[in-house]
Parts: C-alpha cells; sequence; structure tokens
C-alpha cells in the first residue's frame, strides 16, 4: 500500500509539474477573465520562477521564440534587477522541473540548445534581447527578475528597444500606475516578416513588428483628455526593422537619425486585432468580449 501512495504522489508530482508547459490552466490569473488570447498556436508556458507563477507565455518551437507574453501589470518599484538569463527546462526534458532556469558557464545542453533560444544566439548579433513582458511593469524584486528568460525575448533592434518601443512602455507605465483602479492585464506580441523570414544565426526567427495591448476595466474617469481613448483598452504596433513598407506603422521623418524606421502607432484594440487578422490570415481576439 505504501508504494503504490508513493506511486500516486510521484504521478501527481509529475502531472503537476507537466502542467507548465503545454497548460494555460495553473496561470490563467494573467489573462482577462481567464481567458488566453484566441487565434495563435504554440506552446504555452506557465513561467515559474522560485515556485511562483509570475506571467504567461506563447511560445513557437518553431522559431525558439514567443508569440506572446501576458502578465499583470503592477506599480514598479525599486531598481531593474541586473540581467541574469535564464531558460525553460520543460522545452527540453518535459519531466523537469518547471522552475526556469539559469543559464550557468560553460557549454549549454545539446538538447537545451535545440530546444529553444540561448545566450550565445544573440552575442555578437545585430539584435537585442527584446523583452515582451518587461522588467518596468512589475513591484517585486521577483517579478522583475523573473522576465530575464529567453522564453519571454524576441530579437530586438536596439534602436527600437532603447527607443520608440522603451518610450511605449515607459507610457503605458504613467497611464496605468496614474489611473487604473483595478487589475490591468497587459499581452505583448509579435508579427514576423510576411513572405521571407528573418533569422538570427539561422536559429531565432526575428520579427517585423512587435505589438502590445491592455485591458483596464476599472479606471478612473476623471481622466485627461489626451487619455481618453486609452481606457479601458490600448493598443500599439511597433516596427523593429527600418526598412519595412508603412502601411501599418508609418515612418516620421523628424525624429533623431538613429531612431527613424523604428516608429511606434498607438491605435485602438480593433485595429491592432485588424492587423493581425490580416497579417496571421486569422481572426485573433486579445482579450474576451474586447475587455468590456
Amino acid at each position: 500500500m505504501l508504494d503504490l501512495c508513493t506511486s500516486l504522489l510521484i504521478l501527481a508530482f509529475a502531472s503537476a509539474s507537466l502542467a507548465d508547459v503545454g497548460d494555460f490552466t495553473p496561470c490563467l490569473q494573467f489573462f482577462y477573465r481567464s481567458w488566453p488570447p484566441k487565434g495563435l498556436a504554440g506552446t504555452p508556458i506557465c513561467q515559474r520562477y522560485s515556485n511562483i507563477y509570475h506571467f504567461a507565455t506563447l511560445y513557437s518551437r518553431h522559431h525558439r521564440s514567443p508569440w506572446f507574453s501576458a502578465y499583470l501589470y503592477t506599480v514598479p518599484t525599486g531598481k531593474r534587477p541586473k540581467a541574469s538569463w535564464k531558460y525553460e527546462p520543460q522545452l527540453a526534458y518535459p519531466a523537469a522541473d518547471g522552475n526556469m532556469m539559469p543559464f550557468f558557464p560553460g557549454q549549454v545542453d545539446h538538447t537545451v540548445l535545440e530546444s529553444q533560444a540561448v545566450e550565445l544566439d544573440y552575442i555578437n548579433s545585430t539584435y537585442s534581447r527584446g523583452h515582451l513582458n518587461p522588467s518596468l511593469h512589475h513591484q517585486t524584486y521577483q517579478s522583475r527578475s523573473s522576465t530575464f528568460t529567453l522564453t519571454n525575448v524576441v530579437p530586438q533592434k536596439k534602436w527600437s528597444n532603447d527607443g520608440p518601443w522603451e518610450n511605449l512602455e515607459q507610457t503605458v507605465n504613467e497611464t496605468l500606475a496614474a489611473y487604473c483602479l483595478g487589475k490591468a492585464y497587459i499581452v505583448t506580441g509579435i508579427i514576423p516578416y510576411q513572405k521571407e523570414e528573418r533569422w538570427i544565426k539561422n536559429r531565432v526567427g526575428v520579427p517585423e513588428y512587435l505589438w502590445s495591448a491592455y485591458c483596464c476595466p476599472s479606471f478612473n474617469h476623471s481622466i485627461p483628455e489626451r487619455l481618453k481613448d486609452a481606457f479601458p483598452t490600448f493598443a500599439a504596433i511597433g516596427r523593429n526593422d527600418p526598412n519595412s513598407t508603412e502601411e501599418i506603422v508609418p515612418i516620421d521623418k523628424t525624429v533623431k537619425k538613429q531612431f527613424m524606421g523604428y516608429d511606434v502607432r498607438q491605435m485602438s484594440l480593433n485595429s491592432l486585432e485588424m492587423y493581425l487578422k490580416d497579417r496571421f490570415n486569422t481572426v485573433i481576439s486579445v482579450f474576451k468580449d474586447q475587455c468590456t
């Protein structure tokens, strides 16, 4: 009987661990009304760090990068943590512990290397590690640290990451901190190239655009006129290639030279979903009932 109980406990532990990859059930709290975005196919990851779920990611094994990350915004405090990059062991070994793990010095395990991006993919490339779920949008040091996993980043040009896209993240932070009265749900994702895909080191897919949207159902109605379209939803698309056409995001010719071509266009949630539908050729819904 003891052996049977022990076996059942081991099975239960393995099942709980497996749920961190391939199933959003353990981390539905990061989605508005527990409803993950619909329309994209990928591998769900409940991002667990120090035995706590911090956010959720839909991961593309083919691109070795995320389609989107979803999280709850909290007003940030303290300094940005030092980057300590991590990986998701369950993408390589399904029975592994569900906690993200730090990269250690030395050669990376071959199975891990095949299953996801590693630090060497970004070293000496022309791309930075662009967070989808940014450290800036979290309050605790632990939550901020959890965002430094390569399953939450995509190849992003430096002048996008350190320019207009960073400005967008700051704008969202200031707006939600000042006027959102309840929970704010954020989903940030990517749009791949439509025809000829781009890669770094023939391993990690490069997005042509990044997009982000938030849902804040409860907000201060005494908001300034300039923010009247920022609640309850807000969306934006940012360029990751200065040579892309301007149908989705026009180029501002008046900005500093290094930032030219990395513009971010703010828009309604309806407009964002229209562009996603056109590019992915399927209906994509970011929030249940569009956060109504």
